[in-house]
């Protein structure tokens, strides 16, 4: 079972950009952005196959943008004019998600 560990989050004002990176322990294959916002379901926001094709929660399309590095098993998410909606503890894992793979996630918060 791969495991991943995020890091890069922080807070900062509406309009930054923080970059969150993600380092998986074995081969990744179709893998994606989750967050969870407090009293809310976890959700994808940002995917990617193995080939590179993306898909993106309508929220955040235009402003994240995801790419991976298979050589480094690692996982990226640029997050471009922050809002305060995006706050939130954001994990990587796989597509659909593997019950076993959640790391500890990173906290993103976002403040006017």
């Amino acid at each position: 079972q791969v495991r991943f560990v995020e890091s890069g989050g922080g807070s900062v004002q509406s309009g930054g950009s923080l970059r969150l990176s993600c380092v998986a322990s074995g081969t990744m294959f179709g893998v994606a952005w989750y967050r969870q916002a407090p009293g809310k379901q976890r959700i994808s926001v940002a995917l990617i196959s193995k080939t590179g094709n993306t898909n993106y929660a309508d929220s955040v399309r235009g402003r994240f943008t995801i790419s991976r590095d298979d050589a480094r098993n690692m996982l990226f998410l640029q997050m471009d004019n922050l809002k305060p909606e995006d706050t939130a503890v954001y994990y990587c894992n796989e597509v659909p998600w593997a019950s076993d793979s959640w790391g500890q996630g990173t906290q993103v918060t976002v403040f006017s």
